[in-house]
């Protein structure tokens, strides 16, 4: 007696997700495209951070609005949680930032 397996699926004819289909489903953020992320960016700056766990710099954007801050972020290549101290002056422009490990 021969046993009738199910019979495979059409791969062809499966339908791709989009990329923010596949951001929502696992809950991920979008990633930022420097290149288009013009629009509505004013009075933000992309800065090059160079991660202070794995050494790999990486971009990402600084909000220069609310004056000098201090927050926690992930590095985007080894996901360490990173303070970033942001220096802003009063005219809204960066004077630097810090990446230090979480605990220091």
């Amino acid at each position: 007696m021969k046993r009738r397996h199910a019979p495979l699926p059409d791969v062809t004819q499966e339908r791709r997700l989009a990329p923010e289909e596949i951001d929502r489903l696992y809950g991920l953020e979008p990633v930022i495209d420097v290149e288009k992320a013009g629009a509505g960016t004013e009075g933000t700056q992309y800065v090059l951070i160079a991660c202070p766990y794995c050494g790999e710099p990486y971009e990402t954007r600084i909000d220069l609005t609310g004056g000098s801050f201090e927050y926690v972020e992930d590095c985007q290549i080894c996901c360490q949680p990173i303070t970033l101290k942001v220096a802003v002056n009063d005219s809204a422009e960066l004077i630097g930032v810090t990446a230090l490990q979480l605990n220091d």
